[in-house]
């Protein structure tokens, strides 16, 4: 039980810690364009590089989730929302699975 407990507050610390220490350190407006910028984009590239590989694993086949990752990127690019962009590569991998198999 002790070990769990200590387990629990090394957990509680290690989340704790990155959401306090920016407000600590940061008291000021950041006026550098190039730390704000990376601030602003840091969350968006950190959730790509954390689901984007999964992307190819989720289907049956590589062919399908390529495909859906394709459309969802080209739609992203032409500034689609969020849901259209998803319901539009989901509808692309069903159809190509059903072609697959």
């Amino acid at each position: 039980m002790t070990r769990v407990l200590i387990c629990v507050l090394l957990m509680a610390l290690v989340t704790y810690l990155p959401r306090v220490l920016p407000v600590t350190i940061f008291r000021k407006k950041i006026k550098s364009k190039y730390i704000r910028s990376f601030l602003d984009y840091t969350p968006y590239a950190v959730l790509g590089a954390l689901t984007f590989p999964d992307v190819f694993y989720a289907t049956g086949h590589g062919i399908s989730a390529a495909t859906g990752a394709a459309v969802a990127i080209l739609l992203g690019c032409f500034n689609r929302s969020l849901v259209e962009v998803a319901v539009a590569a989901i509808v692309v991998v069903y159809i190509v699975e059903m072609i697959i198999v």
